[in-house]
């Protein structure tokens, strides 16, 4: 048995997926820019695609344009405000303490090139409040960028609130949506979003594409030149196949969403009452407002990465955090700006399911994570050190 509990970080590319990339190599192999007759039903397939998105998004099809993933859309969107706004004289953006690196640092870099950024602090339930946004929000303000749904703790924002408070100010929004895309039901133009990020790989399409919406009339700086691609947004010939395989999988995502979305969520809930039994435990982030297929714990005396190898050995597949920093020996950014401390981040678990779990799947995971945080606290001198009391549980 081999559990496969790590959807955060990326899913299965999808049979329907593969099959249209497939169909699409074979069938419409030519450059879309092209006059004669292959590449122009290269082109139609394009049309098709960027209008079925749209209607997915809620969008017009003339405000979607085809990146590489959520990570370059990101990039294009803030680095497009805040281009833009420059020119008027307005270099503040604003964002919040958890979001996705590629957001953070982009924001790192126009720090240094003389950017102001004011970075909102979040609840223990790693949600922002509207009324710190309202209040930061000034006259030199170019951009707003809030994330839709966390991809750690899987906190979602109140990016309604967001989006009617940076319309009434005339300031641009832009949300993160990669890990909501596909789990949670968006309209940009209802929700007043006026750039939105996602990325195919987090809703069963393929790696190496996304999208970003900006909606008409909001400029876009180009991080690639070369060509004429994408209006002239975003050079490069287009990777047909994987738009493609990405509208198959968003339009499978989509359908029956409502159903899917309390399926997940009820096994979601089952997981998070079986892990909270476990002593010295805490579960992060909301425990209502929060993606159906997220649960994130921490526990007090384990290292994370000692409890992912044993759970693997175990047949589980899981995360401590963003797979983007994985590599990392800090603490995630995102528990230590709901007020963790460092030791305790330290010892933080991942799960991400989906519709496709059963409650055999999950009530695997709720015996097998006890097991191994048991294993992991005897062998260590600091939980030792704890249940002799010479040490204060933090949790």
């Amino acid at each position: 048995m081999y559990i496969y509990a790590d959807n955060a970080a990326t899913t299965k590319t999808s049979p329907a997926a593969i099959e249209a990339m497939t169909r699409c190599m074979e069938d419409f192999y030519g450059n879309p820019s092209s006059l004669h007759t292959v590449g122009q039903k290269a082109a139609e397939v394009l049309q098709k695609a960027r209008e079925d998105v749209a209607e997915i998004l809620g969008a017009d099809f003339n405000e979607i344009y085809f990146t590489s993933g959520g990570s370059e859309a990101d990039n294009q969107a803030i680095r497009s405000a805040a281009t833009f706004g420059a020119r008027k004289g307005k270099k503040h953006l604003i964002s919040t303490t958890i979001e996705h690196h590629a957001v953070l640092h982009t924001l790192n870099k126009l720090e240094k090139e003389g950017f102001e950024v004011t970075l909102l602090p979040v609840g223990k339930d790693g949600i922002v409040d509207p009324k710190d946004l309202e209040a930061a929000i000034r006259e030199d303000t170019a951009l707003v960028t809030i994330m839709y749904a966390n991809n750690e703790i899987g906190t979602l924002q109140p990016i309604d609130e967001i989006a009617e408070i940076c319309a009434a100010k005339k300031v641009i929004f832009h949300t993160d949506a990669v890990q909501a895309v596909g789990h949670v039901p968006i309209n940009v133009h209802e929700q007043k979003i006026d750039m939105l990020s996602l990325s195919a790989h987090k809703f069963n399409g393929p790696r190496g594409i996304g999208v970003l919406y900006a909606k008409r009339g909001v400029p876009l700086f180009n991080l690639i030149e070369g060509g004429a691609q994408e209006r002239g947004r975003r050079a490069g010939t287009e990777n047909l196949p994987a738009i493609v395989g990405m509208v198959t999988a968003l339009k499978d995502a989509v359908t029956d969403m409502e159903a899917k979305e309390a399926k997940t969520a009820a096994l979601r809930d089952r997981l998070i009452a079986g892990l909270s039994k476990v002593p010295h435990s805490v579960l992060n982030g909301d425990p209502v407002k929060r993606l159906p297929g997220n649960v994130n714990f921490c526990f007090e005396g384990i290292e994370g990465e000692s409890l992912l190898l044993l759970l693997d050995e175990k047949g589980i597949a899981a995360s401590s955090g963003s797979a983007c920093t994985s590599g990392s020996l800090d603490p995630s950014h995102v528990l230590l700006a709901i007020g963790l401390p460092h030791e305790v981040a330290h010892g933080s678990l991942r799960l991400s399911i989906n519709e496709d779990f059963t409650e055999d799947d999950i009530d695997y995971i709720v015996k097998a994570v006890p097991e191994v945080v048991n294993y992991l606290r005897d062998i260590s001198p600091m939980w030792e050190d704890l249940e002799k009391g010479e040490k204060e549980h933090v949790i």
